[in-house]
């Protein structure tokens, strides 16, 4: 008798018709076997063996290089669920549209059958995916990104309490590209794209599309959050969750080398992207980090931008579309050295500055979270770690403030609804641009975003022990364009500022938009910054705000009556507080 993994792997067979249906044990043996394929394929190159051990480098094909938010669909049968933010198919037109493309789509190929388990082994908070791709490099990817292998099926057994992924990368044709979600199904269909965020479905795709969905049903959170431990000198570790949009510094804040180590604070890391988190026995939200590697951005990391993770690349690392130079390392634009003679670029061709950049500028690495010198040492606790804080961020060169705090849990939720960041090279389309992303789940909620801060309002109420909601923007600029904040691991400064105020310490004063530091609430010794910089960093603009809280009411608006009464409360109460904080 097949088991529900089993039956369902014999259906995804049956449409796609693959040559031969490979089970993945998760295997070392089994892993370089796989890595040896794509070698194989002619789509990959093993990096230096004494400087990059087991380390590969993958190209992909220069028209799937990021996460293709206008081809991503959820398929409800009520085009309203999914709201204004999100694509949407209906369920019977989908299977249609995208079953044709998937119908023979492996014909000449092997489908891999990667059982998983996102989050650690037998952790209450843990829940387990199979996807069956017919790309090696998914399975390579998968195996650092994931539990996967035995370790999964042992944990599945007969249940089929499971989401399912089928994934073919097709034809690459971005004409024929199709991410879509079935949320009602727990099912997840991905075709004509071998990029990260497109095909390893476990990532952003079960961790946040199909878990947010869950987690609404089920009383729980799935949110695109990091997850940091901050040491304090009496060696107590306090725990935050933090939300940023894509490149806003989210892994270098997550794996920071604290700038005060001297006097006793260091940061740990638990995760770089994804948490989930349920209420504990204690009252604290508790929370794990779903994945077991990070699948960071290449361009900008360095030993000045975030040490831990250069560390950690040195071995058992797939980066993607990086450059390469002649003694077959890895190269991007921010490494921290200059381009060497020779360096091949991520489209294989000799480098030439004239042609632009050597990696492309959204290449990745993909490396065991283990590997990190950072990594805090209950990083795999099943039971999860309490969350003291959340803190939400986004890059704002002249509206929010280095750090505030919100008044309470509503107007924390607020705080992060309104959040908004200037667009990057993660998600295919223009640079610069102010794109509203709220708690950085604008692209991965799998449902009406309008039900999502009801879902967040909801879960103040029932923990016991909330976090408390903080904002910061480490992308204040002065009126020459310059940042004013150093940054990097200057940051743990206002880390600590967030610990103190969690522990009832730390002076701040209030403002119309929440309380920001004093003066001297902030630690600033051994920093060279000046007076003037340090007001404008602390300053809030009520012209500034006027615009931004119109810019917010149009984006609200989007949602119609959905819109929780408390959002727009919150709205209007903050228009309120400028009003009153103007002189007569």
């Amino acid at each position: 008798m097949a088991t529900p993994m089993e039956a369902w792997v014999e259906e995804a067979a049956r449409l796609t018709k693959p040559d031969q249906v490979v089970f993945c044990d998760g295997s070392e043996a089994e892993n370089q076997n796989i890595l040896q394929t794509m070698l194989n394929q002619g789509d990959s190159y093993q990096l230096n063996q004494k400087t990059y051990p087991n380390c590969y480098l993958h190209r992909s094909n220069p028209s799937d290089v990021a996460r293709t938010e206008h081809l991503t669909f959820i398929s409800t049968p009520q085009k309203d669920d999914v709201g204004p933010t999100n694509n949407w198919m209906d369920p019977e037109g989908a299977k249609f549209k995208v079953g044709k493309l998937l119908d023979g789509a492996m014909r000449g190929r092997i489908m891999y059958v990667v059982p998983y388990i996102m989050g650690p082994a037998g952790s209450p908070i843990s829940k387990v995916g199979v996807e069956v791709t017919d790309s090696p490099y998914v399975v390579a990817s998968m195996r650092i990104m994931s539990r996967m292998g035995k370790v999964a099926t042992d944990q599945l057994g007969n249940s089929s309490d499971f989401v399912p992924g089928l994934h073919s990368i097709g034809d690459l044709d971005p004409l024929r590209r199709y991410i879509v979600h079935f949320p009602q199904e727990r099912l997840i269909w991905s075709v004509g794209s071998g990029y990260g965020g497109n095909a390893l479905l476990g990532k952003k795709c079960f961790a946040l599309r199909i878990a947010s969905y869950m987690a609404r049903q089920q009383g729980w959170m799935a949110e695109h959050m990091l997850i940091l431990g901050l040491e304090s000198p009496g060696g107590r570790v306090t725990y935050m969750a933090a939300a940023f949009p894509s490149a806003c510094g989210k892994t270098n804040l997550a794996m920071m080398v604290s700038s005060l180590q001297d006097m006793g604070y260091k940061v740990w890391t638990i995760g770089d992207d994804i948490s989930w988190m349920k209420i504990g026995p204690d009252g604290y939200l508790r929370a794990i980090n779903p994945e077991a590697g990070f699948f960071g951005v290449a361009p900008g990391t360095s030993m000045k931008t975030n040490p831990n993770v250069m560390a950690a690349l040195h071995h058992n690392t797939i980066f993607t579309n990086t450059g390469m130079t002649p003694e077959f390392e890895p190269w991007w634009e921010g490494i921290g050295t200059e381009p060497p003679p020779g360096l091949i670029t991520w489209r294989g061709e000799k480098w030439d500055p004239s042609k632009g950049v050597a990696a492309q500028p959204n290449s990745r690495y993909t490396v065991p979270a283990k590997q990190s010198p950072s990594i805090d040492p209950r990083w795999e606790a099943p039971e999860g770690v309490p969350i003291s804080a959340f803190i939400f961020g986004g890059r704002r060169a002249r509206l929010a403030p280095l750090v505030y705090e919100s008044f309470n849990w509503q107007h924390g939720v607020f705080v992060g609804a309104t959040m908004a960041s200037e667009t990057t090279a993660a998600a295919t389309g223009d640079v610069g641009i102010t794109r509203r992303d709220p708690m950085a789940m604008l692209p991965f909620c799998g449902y009406n975003m309008a039900d999502y801060f009801q879902h967040w309002l909801e879960m103040g109420k029932k923990i016991p022990h909330p976090p408390k909601i903080f904002h910061v923007n480490w992308f204040r600029k002065g009126a020459d364009g310059k940042f004013l904040w150093p940054g990097y691991g200057e940051n743990v400064r206002v880390l600590k500022w967030i610990l103190e105020r969690v522990e009832g310490r730390g002076s701040a004063q209030e403002t119309p938009i929440g309380y920001v530091p004093t003066r001297n609430g902030l630690t600033l010794e051994g920093l060279k910054i000046a007076p003037e910089a340090l007001d404008e960093l602390f300053r809030v603009d009520a012209d500034n705000w006027a615009t931004d809280l119109a810019d917010s009411k149009e984006f609200f608006a989007k949602f119609g009556d959905r819109l929780p009464a408390e959002i727009r409360k919150e709205h209007e109460a903050v228009g309120k507080r400028f009003q009153q904080s103007v002189p007569a």
